[in-house]
């Protein structure tokens, strides 16, 4: 009996360090936790924080980037639009140059015409003591209204009145010439 009291304090003994050494386990766990719960805490604040930091600096050079590039498009579309100015340019003065070679007169070249006939009537007119042409209107002016039959009858009273007003409607008289017309037919004051 000596022998199983022995053993049973032996065992009360090596239950009684288990059950410290479990507790002090238990309570070391519960150590690490606590740690764990705070340093974690701490790295995750850090982990934001050096998120929105890189997150700032991410959209300032997206900014810069897409202002270099816009300044870049401008200046792209300048050198462009100026390249197609240059060659409209170009030729325009080659299809003039190649109507000047095949003989094609330009537009100042029939105003100049023009002038020239206007002058060449006032002057054939002076000379002949007959009132002079109205100019004819040039290319862009309004188109001529025509005159009722009744005016061009009285313009030509030497033809019969059936042939006259026929071919008299068909032809356009612009303003300025019924206006002389018109001043003709008045008897001098």
């Amino acid at each position: 009996m000596v022998k199983k009291l022995k053993e049973l304090t032996e065992d009360k003994e090596l239950a009684s360090a288990v059950r410290a050494s479990a507790q002090q386990i238990w309570q070391a766990g519960l150590g690490a936790f606590a740690k764990a719960q705070e340093e974690g805490g701490r790295v995750f604040s850090k982990l934001v924080k050096d998120g929105t930091e890189f997150q700032k600096r991410a959209e300032d050079k997206v900014a810069d980037v897409s202002d270099s590039v816009s300044k870049l498009a401008d200046g792209v579309g300048k050198q462009a639009s100026g390249s197609w100015d240059k060659l409209e340019q170009v030729f325009e003065e080659r299809v003039a140059r190649a109507l000047a070679t095949i003989g094609v007169p330009m537009q100042n070249d029939i105003a100049a015409l023009h002038a020239k006939i206007d002058a060449l009537s006032l002057q054939v007119a002076a000379l002949s003591g007959k009132a002079a042409p109205a100019p004819k209107p040039k290319a862009g002016a309004k188109p001529a209204v025509k005159a009722a039959p009744k005016a061009a009858v009285a313009k030509a009273p030497a033809k019969p009145a059936a042939r006259a007003a026929p071919r008299a409607a068909a032809q356009p008289v612009s303003k300025p010439a019924a206006r002389a017309a018109a001043k003709k037919k008045a008897p001098p004051a």
